[in-house]
């Protein structure tokens, strides 16, 4: 039986989907409380820069970015499928490469925080 790395990036697409399915709604909370200046102390540039400088807040930050990217990815190469594109494999390539290369950039911005 071949090996298929296909559990990896369906992993890493559902993980996406649910990250991106709970985030987003508190994404739009946050910006609302902003909006309405609600506890305006903690929005500012200095707490969340800290919140970013610290480890866990760097883990949970980078986590959020990576299963959203690969998440993204899988979801444009499907529909680049469904748009008659049959070149799966270079499409794949291209995706997953751009979403390797936006966690690797990810992972250099984090660190110098």
């Amino acid at each position: 039986m071949a090996k298929s790395n296909k559990p990896i990036f369906w992993g890493l697409f559902a993980a996406g989907g649910t990250v991106t399915a709970f985030v987003t709604p508190a994404l739009v909370l946050v910006t609302l409380f902003a909006a309405m200046r609600f506890n305006m102390d903690m929005f500012t540039y200095e707490s969340i820069h800290a919140f970013a400088g610290w480890w866990l807040g760097k883990l949970i930050i980078f986590g959020i970015i990576l299963v959203s990217l690969w998440h993204a990815a899988h979801r444009l190469r499907v529909t680049v499928h469904d748009f008659g594109v049959r070149a799966d494999k270079q499409v794949a390539i291209v995706v997953y490469s751009l979403a390797g290369l936006g966690t690797l950039l990810t992972l250099i911005y984090l660190l110098r925080i």
